[in-house]
């Protein structure tokens, strides 16, 4: 197979591994409602049904990329994949709760391994820069129209089969990638591989869980839980001693010293903040559409994908072209103050406003978010040597799981706290129902079916006016964030070439840091 071929081969099989986890992400919240019919788990393994996967995913990540750059990607992807479509399955024939939970904590084990792996191996297939932004943009927008493609995907499924089904379609996706990539793939590793330093594994492994667990726990459960402090602090002494480590080893498995790097630096942060304020506009239009506009799940999915598809738009075709002209920092802060005023626009959306109406801002903050991630995601790969690049790449996709968890929690919150101090319930309403109505729409809305006919209309209509309001102040903070990031990256990002040259390849660290 010529270079030109396998390179694009490689591309088609990267897109191909990344749209499965991706729509898993989003396809999960369709199907809760029938496997809990069907395995009955109680509250709190629904929780661990919903979060083990991401808990997993997110510990791993830099574990995973470390071991990538020292065994190989090309191994490592195959061997994710495997263990994804394996799981896949068990997850699809799972008997009992227990039994769904380890499978989804298997499959963030082998999510871990694939977009790390994947990024490094376009990375290394896309030597040419301007063919790179192009790929690393196709590969982001394709990640982010995957993500908007789940309720769509599994909505359609679950309209004919049992809920299983969700997950079994990953097994013959995954089982083509797995012969593609066996066949296609060239490997990507290290020249001269060093050990891997077990005792940094669980460091990292507990610094992350501790801090994501204790954002999710605050945002379902308020700040008043001893619990999260107690996690939150055993995360950042795990993290604290993982670094300290890392700069007293020979090989460690992240090496610091790429956060010397403005352009690293300054794009991993952007990108965490940027997913700070994506993440939970996405849960709150979901929830909009289905709750608030009484939407089935499929058409609330289907009304979602503009935003997803302006997302590719933006990373692969606007984004190559404005770096040119603007160059980085200009663009990423354009995309980003684009994505403020989408979110802005998004101010005007309420009960009675008309579908047509909100596609504009939806495609304004899709656009602007894919212009300015796939920047900061093609800056990052490049501002490193290719031997360091799934470590990089894992980095960045840390702070993206930590980012979205931030968002989910800060501004999903926020949204609670207008919407409860704001609900404005009619007489008559017998204190159970109220204090139901008083936690959340669904839970609202719930109530309200239990109630009489007329009083039932007026609980609903408050609840529903209410989370209008909480919706619109969570985006106030959303636009604030999404224009804050922008100024950020115009001054971090300011001095990074819009060619990032080759010297980016040369092993000698110190060489990249000047850049």
């Amino acid at each position: 197979m010529n270079t030109s071929a396998r390179k694009w081969g490689t591309f088609t099989i990267c897109l191909l591994v990344a749209l499965v986890p991706n729509i898993d992400l989003t396809a999960l919240n369709q199907a809760v409602p029938h496997l809990s019919a069907d395995l009955d788990p109680s509250s709190t393994q629904i929780l661990w049904i919903a979060d083990a996967y991401g808990f997993a995913l997110a510990g791993l990540l830099i574990t995973m990329g470390g071991i990538g750059d020292r065994i190989g990607h090309k191994k490592l992807l195959l061997i994710g994949i495997t263990l994804f479509a394996a799981a896949s399955a068990v997850t699809a024939y799972a008997p009992t709760a227990e039994l769904l939970i380890a499978a989804r904590a298997m499959l963030g084990v082998a999510g871990a391994t694939l977009m790390p792996s994947c990024l490094s191996l376009i990375r290394r297939a896309f030597t040419e820069p301007k063919e790179r932004t192009v790929a690393v943009g196709a590969f982001m927008g394709v990640a982010g129209l995957a993500v908007g493609l789940g309720p769509v995907v599994s909505g359609a499924l679950l309209d004919h089969f049992w809920w299983g089904s969700v997950f079994l379609i990953n097994v013959p996706i995954m089982a083509v990638a797995l012969v593609a990539g066996a066949l296609v793939l060239p490997e990507s590793r290290t020249p001269v591989p060093g050990r891997l330093d077990l005792p940094s594994v669980p460091l990292s492994v507990g610094g992350v869980l501790g801090a994501v667990y204790a954002v999710k726990e605050a945002a379902a459960h308020g700040l008043d839980q001893p619990r999260i402090y107690v996690s939150a602090a055993l995360g950042v002494l795990a993290l604290a001693a993982f670094l300290f480590r890392q700069t007293r080893l020979d090989e460690p498995l992240i090496d610091v010293r790429l956060f010397r790097n403005a352009a690293f630096t300054g794009s991993v942060v952007t990108t965490m903040f940027a997913m700070f304020a994506l993440v939970a506009q996405a849960l709150i239009f979901s929830l909009f559409f289905q709750l608030a506009l009484g939407w089935s799940p499929l058409t609330a999915g289907l009304a979602g994908l503009p935003g997803a598809a302006g997302a590719m738009l933006g990373g692969a075709l606007l984004a190559p072209p404005l770096i040119g002209a603007l160059g980085r920092a200009r663009v990423v802060a354009a995309g980003m103050l684009l994505s403020a005023c989408g979110f802005t626009a998004y101010l005007t959306f309420g009960l009675d406003t008309p579908y047509w109406a909100m596609v504009p801002g939806m495609l304004l903050s899709g656009i602007g978010m894919g212009v300015a991630m796939t920047v900061t995601g093609d800056t990052v790969l490049a501002s490193v040597p290719k031997q360091r690049s799934g470590a990089a790449s894992a980095i960045a996709e840390t702070a993206t799981e930590l980012g979205g968890a931030l968002g989910m929690a800060i501004l999903g919150s926020v949204l609670t706290a207008v919407y409860r101090n704001v609900l404005d319930l009619p007489a008559g309403v017998p204190a159970p129902a109220a204090a139901a109505a008083g936690d959340s729409l669904g839970a609202a809305l719930q109530a309200a079916a239990q109630l009489p006919g007329a009083l039932a209309a007026q609980v609903a209509a408050a609840a529903r006016d209410a989370f209008v309001d909480g919706m619109h102040a969570a985006l106030v903070c959303s636009a604030g964030c999404a224009a804050l990031v922008a100024v950020f990256a115009l001054v971090t990002l300011r001095n990074v070439p819009k060619v990032i040259p080759d010297a980016a390849d040369d092993p000698d660290l110190e060489k990249v840091i000047s850049l």
